[in-house]
């Protein structure tokens, strides 16, 4: 039975919220912590050590990431029906932390001879694995994590946006310290070592969640526990051929991450470079979610809740567009802090990596802003819509990038680390009005039986969200050898492009929200 129906117990309760958020809180921290650390170090680590080209770092970046937001799809259906939220949690952590510590073996420095990087092919083979130990991981985790957070609130239950805001300054603080700290031992001390700090932290935070359990008021738990636990194939039970299942899952993904298919006329559309496996498996999988989505509207739910799943699976599918370009912060834009930007803050110089953090402090510091906003704007009858949400958030991510357009228009000198800081800030403003609220309107809008694939759909979308941000990154490919001033001009060519994207797509969405508010009458 879900705690949805009715408010959790005062003494279940820790600053008016009830204290199984606190436990998802510390959960997710340090499960970001160790994911975005590494993150933080991908591009880098790929480019200096291994000695890829940037844009097949791009692509790895892109890919690794998509398949990590994609698989919670998988995650959330197989918690729904049969493995329950917290195992699924559980066991999603295990593999992060296993995959993290994985990363900690780098191998030998790549070399180049004769324009050619003569690489360690055992340790690329290792990284592969740890990274799809890292993305299976993620897969059970996440979505499940924050359908934990849902059902600890009711239906109605005013608090659940701040809640959520709450849960989300959580993910924001374990990237803020993980860029911060994991960056710089990283880039500093040894990849290695950065690495391997992240798996560390990672496994700490499992076993918060496993003290933590009792104040999760029993959500998340199997739906059918003896069905779970009763010998299913070959004296093993279902939950033990879920576990063997993600192995399996695992191993499958480590081969797609390395795979590239050779399809000229796709090719050739995407400017000459390969087509990923997971570009094509993603196209696939967005099709097939379509399709069950057009049979769920068909399968006798009432017109209210077919106008709020139309409307949830609206704004899961724009969301796809604003991580594409987010998601260049992990990309280009850390290159750029890299190659051509004077990082010296306050007499502090930071390292590439650890600009990264500028984000997640702006999150930190705007949540609470945005945590009392929203609820006063609602008592004014002010509040914007979801689809206006939506819309402020691609307009605000399309501004982020005129700045750097304006930063990289300078001519041949380092640009200053003030132009990144207030480019961060304004896409964060953008990230605050679709991020956590979308995270909520999952949980509002969708229907009971489907809150889990619907959550696993929105990690979906931040898949594609992930792809379309790897593919658009090949833009900004720089040849090693190139000058500041070759550079800088690339960068502002790319910036130009992904600040009309933006706008753009701001300005349509702005155009449908009066249709799309239409879908969401019934959902109060």
């Amino acid at each position: 039975m879900s705690s949805t129906t009715s408010l959790p117990r005062p003494n279940h309760e820790f600053l008016g919220h009830p204290k199984g958020l606190y436990v998802c809180f510390l959960t997710e921290m340090w499960e970001r912590f160790a994911f975005y650390g590494m993150k933080a170090l991908l591009f880098l680590y790929l480019t200096k050590h291994h000695l890829f080209a940037d844009n097949s770092g791009y692509l790895l970046l892109g890919t690794y990431a998509g398949l990590a937001y994609a698989l919670p799809l998988i995650g959330g259906i197989l918690a729904d029906k049969h493995l329950g939220m917290r195992k699924a949690v559980l066991y999603g952590g295990i593999l992060l932390a296993l995959g993290q510590l994985g990363m900690a073996y780098t191998g030998s420095q790549a070399q180049g001879v004769q324009g050619q990087a003569v690489q360690d092919a055992t340790a690329i083979q290792v990284m592969y694995f740890s990274l799809a130990l890292i993305a299976v991981g993620v897969g059970f985790l996440k979505p499940n994590i924050s359908t934990i957070v849902g059902r600890l609130y009711a239906e109605n239950d005013p608090r659940r946006d701040a809640g959520f805001s709450i849960f989300y300054m959580g993910i924001n603080l374990g990237a803020l310290v993980s860029s911060l700290v994991v960056a710089y031992i990283g880039e500093k001390y040894g990849w290695g070592y950065g690495f391997g700090l992240a798996g560390v932290m990672m496994a700490l935070g499992l076993v918060q969640f496993v003290i933590g359990r009792k104040h999760l008021l029993g959500q998340g738990e199997p739906a059918h526990p003896e069905r779970l636990r009763a010998p299913l194939w070959l004296g093993l039970s279902r939950e033990w051929l879920i576990y063997l299942g993600g192995l399996l899952l695992t191993v499958a993904v480590w081969q797609i991450l390395q795979t590239r298919i050779d399809f000229a006329p796709l090719s050739q559309l995407l400017g000459g470079h390969e087509v990923t496996l997971t570009e094509v498996l993603a196209v696939v999988l967005g099709a097939g979610l379509y399709v069950w989505f057009v049979r769920l509207l068909f399968s006798g739910i009432s017109a209210a809740e077919k106008g709020r799943m139309i409307m949830l699976m609206t704004l899961i599918t724009i969301s796809a567009l604003f991580w594409g370009l987010y998601e260049q912060t992990y990309g280009p834009w850390v290159a750029m802090a890299d190659r051509v930007m004077d990082r010296s803050l306050f007499g502090i110089t930071l390292t590439a990596g650890q600009t990264t953090a500028l984000g997640a402090l702006f999150v930190i510091a705007l949540t609470p802003v945005f945590t009392l906003l929203w609820p006063r704007l609602d008592r004014w009858g002010l509040n914007p819509s979801y689809p206006a949400k939506f819309a402020w958030a691609l307009v605000f991510c399309g501004l982020a990038f005129a700045v750097l357009v304006a930063a990289t228009a300078q001519g041949s000198d380092q640009i200053s680390l003030w132009w990144m800081v207030l480019a961060y800030f304004v896409l964060v403003l953008g990230e605050m009005m679709l991020s956590p609220v979308g995270l909520s309107a999952v949980t509002v809008l969708s229907i009971p039986r489907a809150v889990g694939m619907m959550m696993g759909a929105w990690f979906l979308f931040s898949a594609f969200g992930e792809i379309i941000a790897g593919r658009m990154g090949t833009w900004a490919s720089v040849s090693p050898d190139a000058s500041t001033a070759q550079t800088l001009a690339v960068y502002n060519d790319v910036f130009t492009r992904m600040m009309w994207i933006g706008l753009g797509a701001g300005a349509l969405m702005f155009l449908v929200t009066p249709l799309l508010k239409r879908g969401m009458r019934d959902s109060k």
